[in-house]
Order: C-alpha cells, then structure tokens, then sequence
C-alpha cells in the first residue's frame, strides 16, 4: 500500500456539502485543489454552485494559492465516482451514529485501502463510527470549526481499531492545507473546543432564562471583554498574565478559593418555550433586519481582517 505525502495531495474527495461540507470544499478550491463532491441530497449540486459563487471573493480576500478556482469543483452523481478519484476524503454529512457507521462502511468498501477516510463529526466518536469498517485503520475524526475555509482550528483524534499512522497523516494532512489540528491523545466526548463553548453556552442561557442578562448583553461581554483577549491566547495563559510576575501561580494561589462560588451553573436549564423565544427574539433583535447571508459576509470579512492582524503580530500563521 503506497499512500501519497500529506503535501503531495491534488485532489479531495468530499462526501455532504451542507454548511460544513460546503465550508471543506471552499477551502480546499482557494488552495489549489481539485474538489470530487457527492452528496445525494435534493438540490444539493445547486446549493453548493451557491455557496461557491457567493464566498469566492471573500476568499480572494484572504489569498489564493497558484492555480485555485471554482473550475477546479466537480459534483458527481455517485459516490463511488468520488471514491475513484479522491486521494483523500473528508465526511460531513448529518450527526447520525446509524447514518455515519453506514456511510463509513460504504466508503470503505469504496475507497482504495491506502485512502484516508476524515470525518467532521462534532461530537460522534470513531470508535462508534467505524465499526462496519473492513479498513478502520484508516479512519480518522478531523473535527472542524466553521466556516472551514476561515477557521484554522481542526481536532483529529483516531478511533480504537485507527493506525496511529493514520493519525500523524492526517495532522501533517491539515497543517499541510494551512490549518492548526490539535492531536489529541484520546477520544472525548464533545472534543475539546466544543465542550468549552458549551460550558459558556449553558450559563447563557440560565442567564436568559433567569432573566439576569439578555441575549445582546451576553454576546457584547464576551466580544468586547474575554473574545478580544481569547483571540490572541487562550483562557489559560490570559489567567497566567492575570497572575502578575509570579504568573499563574499567584492567579491560583489567590483566586483558587472563588472556584467554589456558586457563579456557574454547568447543567443546562429546560429549553422551555419562553427561553427558546427569548433566544431567537434576542438575536433577531441584535440582527436588525440583516438576513443570515448578510452576517455571514461581514463575520467572514471581520474574521479575515483579525487573521491578517494576527499573522503581522505574530510573524507566522499560527
């Protein structure tokens, strides 16, 4: 079995082309790459075309690489198509364990054994997903965070039955299409990105269901406080330099009894029909007649700007 360098990769294949699929696609077609997608659902060719057409010139914001265009995109009516043409795959169809093993299973069978099968996943563990797999060796979760083609961030972590290889190929894959994929040592519910968003997600909403704070007040403290600072380290290291010259020992040392206030409340409250309107009212408030469409333009245009900051400040991508 002969499986091509991370760097050397020409083609992906992508299996969903929903958000996050769609999200793949774009970022891989602004390096360069030819894109096989297959995604059987109804009017899906026509979605994508959509998104491709609508986001290009935000990527040509960002930067394109020799030889990237939307003509690299083919949509194919079979999967086995893609199978047959893709290097290497990356998955992201519905958060399904029934629907992913299949669909794992049909790639499998597909693919060539030396094919990296990836999978978006956001929560499903390998271990589950790849049991119908005849070459588990070669699947790995590559987790990402949308909109992909802005993002950096990627989680990989293998199942029980993945070959570690796998998993070094595919972090080298990643860092090879300019991504930050953090290698985690073990499988964990959530990953680690998403069960820091969800600890801060559940206090919002016992927030706004106590009617402590309101939706617009929630967002605005933590892009105008903590998001700022989050954006340049992470909470760890903020803490750290919150610690003074003795660094995050101080920090602990004198802030370490508060940890037992009672401020947070890590269970998620009932998502009664009073809090689901307060939620969508308080955002379609703070929208102010903008269509999603819109917000997602300008956050993407925000977003290239800080990544643009960031690489000044830092003198390299990450």
């Amino acid at each position: 079995m002969s499986r091509p360098q991370p760097e050397d990769i020409q083609r992906v294949g992508i299996l969903g082309t929903g958000v996050i699929g769609g999200g793949w696609a774009l970022h891989f077609l602004r390096l360069g790459l030819e894109v096989v997608a297959f995604d059987p659902g109804a009017g899906a060719r026509e979605k994508l075309g959509r998104m491709v057409a609508a986001t290009w010139p935000t990527l040509e914001k960002l930067g394109l690489r020799e030889g990237a265009s939307p003509e690299n995109l083919s949509f194919v009516s079979e999967m086995g198509e893609m199978t047959e043409r893709a290097e290497v795959i990356q998955e992201s169809t519905p958060e399904s364990l029934e629907s992913k093993q299949e669909l794992l299973g049909r790639l499998d069978s597909l693919a060539r054994p030396e094919t990296v099968i990836l999978s978006s996943t956001s929560g499903l563990a390998m271990s589950d997903m790849q049991k119908r797999c005849t070459h588990p060796e070669r699947t790995v979760i590559g987790h990402p965070f949308n909109p992909p083609y802005l993002i950096p961030l990627v989680e990989v972590v293998g199942g029980v039955r993945t070959d570690p290889e796998a998993v070094d190929w595919a972090v080298s894959f990643y860092r090879a299409m300019e991504k930050k994929p953090i290698k985690m040592e073990q499988e964990l519910s959530g990953f680690i990105a998403n069960r820091l968003q969800e600890a801060l997600w559940r206090e919002a909403l016992h927030m706004v269901a106590e009617g402590e704070a309101s939706v617009e007040e929630i967002d605005d403290a933590i892009r105008f406080g903590p998001g700022l600072r989050w954006a340049i380290m992470g909470p760890c290291l903020t803490f750290h330099l919150a610690g003074g010259e003795e660094g995050m020992s101080h920090m602990l040392d004198h802030f370490g009894p508060a940890l037992k206030e009672p401020w947070t409340r890590l269970e998620a409250p009932e998502l009664t029909a009073a809090l689901r309107n307060r939620m969508v009212n308080g955002c379609e408030e703070q929208s102010n007649g903008r269509r999603v469409a819109q917000l997602v333009q300008e956050r993407d245009e925000c977003l290239i700007g800080i990544l643009k900051v960031l690489q000044e400040c830092r003198g390299s991508s990450y």
